[in-house]
């Protein structure tokens, strides 16, 4: 038999108590595995934009810290949730791609905007634009990838 809105047992947030917790411990967490992938991506940027330029420079940073970064994410931030393999991948591809063309974008306006941009400009730019796009990864990993599924039940009445 259905329970209406009146009853006693019935929760307005969620049936499991601890559900609501989860939300902030998933952003604790990315927020910890974003500040050290994007701290990574800055130093492997600093250290490769001489001899590779700042366009390339940042493609590499991207590639090499997008796998570790959603890897961590899997068994740490969303840990106990399951997720679909090919989703997984198919994120790791669009954010690549979304960093690349962003961070092409943000630093081709800073070069046009400053004349000669210092390493440190380009990496400060960098990190600004990362913050951002951040916002936007948190919510495609946790209600897209790692999405909450609750068990599935028939109810008959």
């Amino acid at each position: 038999m259905a329970t209406t809105r009146c009853a006693p047992e019935h929760r307005l947030l969620a049936a499991d108590p601890d559900r609501h917790h989860e939300l902030g411990t998933h952003a604790a967490w990315y927020v910890v595995a974003g500040v050290v992938t994007t701290g990574v991506q800055a130093v492997l940027f600093l250290l490769l934009r001489d001899e590779l330029g700042s366009q390339v420079a940042n493609l590499v940073a991207i590639a090499l810290t997008t796998v570790g970064n959603t890897e961590f994410h899997r068994r740490v931030t969303f840990a106990g949730r399951r997720s679909n393999a090919s989703k997984r991948h198919l994120q790791d591809i669009l954010t690549f791609a979304f960093y690349a063309g962003y961070g092409s974008a943000v630093l081709a306006i800073l070069d046009a905007l400053v004349d000669r941009p210092t390493s440190w400009e380009e990496t400060g730019t960098l990190l600004l634009a990362s913050l951002v796009g951040g916002f936007v990864r948190f919510a495609v990993l946790r209600w897209w990838v790692f999405a909450h599924r609750e068990a599935a039940t028939a109810q008959t009445g």
